[in-house]
């Protein structure tokens, strides 16, 4: 499946998705429990819930290159979230996704995560995206090698990806 990216004041647009960047107050909004009308009726994961408290802690997250909600195009509702762990480590970021599970399966994911890689290696001294996978989870391990990403290592029950500049080129 092919992703076609566009940006737009921030919004990384693909195919069937949008990828916005969260504000304070869904950040809040996610905190305190408060649905919206913009959210798909399994929205938020405890995922979105864990990375919502965590950007007072960080955040940097809450920048260009760092973590975004999920939108259909279609429906107009948020089914998920990913992020870079912004700032880079010796340039190598480390991206993280999630889909609710009724939107689970169509490959929001992956189209997802190719797109915030492609834009992450637009980063300045950006060369690496990397992931960790916990290997009962052959969903995510599939999502990763359908966005491109390479198995580089598997140490106990993680393994390891990652896609760099050189081969985003050869896609």
């Amino acid at each position: 499946m092919s992703s076609t990216l566009s940006t737009s004041h921030d919004d990384l647009t693909t195919d069937r998705l949008v990828l916005r960047r969260w504000s304070i107050i869904e950040a809040a909004a996610v905190i305190d429990n408060t649905r919206s009308v913009y959210w798909a009726d399994d929205f938020p994961a405890e995922g979105d819930r864990v990375i919502a408290n965590l950007f007072e802690q960080h955040p940097d997250w809450l920048g260009a290159y760092g973590h975004r909600l999920i939108v259909e195009r279609d429906s107009g509702l948020t089914v998920g979230s990913i992020g870079l762990f912004w700032p880079p480590s010796e340039g190598i970021l480390e991206i993280g996704y999630g889909i609710v599970a009724s939107r689970r399966g169509r490959g929001y994911a992956t189209e997802a995560t190719r797109a915030l890689a492609e834009y992450a290696l637009t980063a300045p001294d950006v060369h690496t995206v990397s992931a960790a996978v916990e290997l009962p989870n052959p969903s995510s391990l599939r999502v990763l090698e359908k966005a491109g990403f390479q198995h580089v290592a598997t140490e106990e029950n993680v393994a390891r990806f990652r896609i760099t500049k050189p081969d985003l080129d050869r896609q």
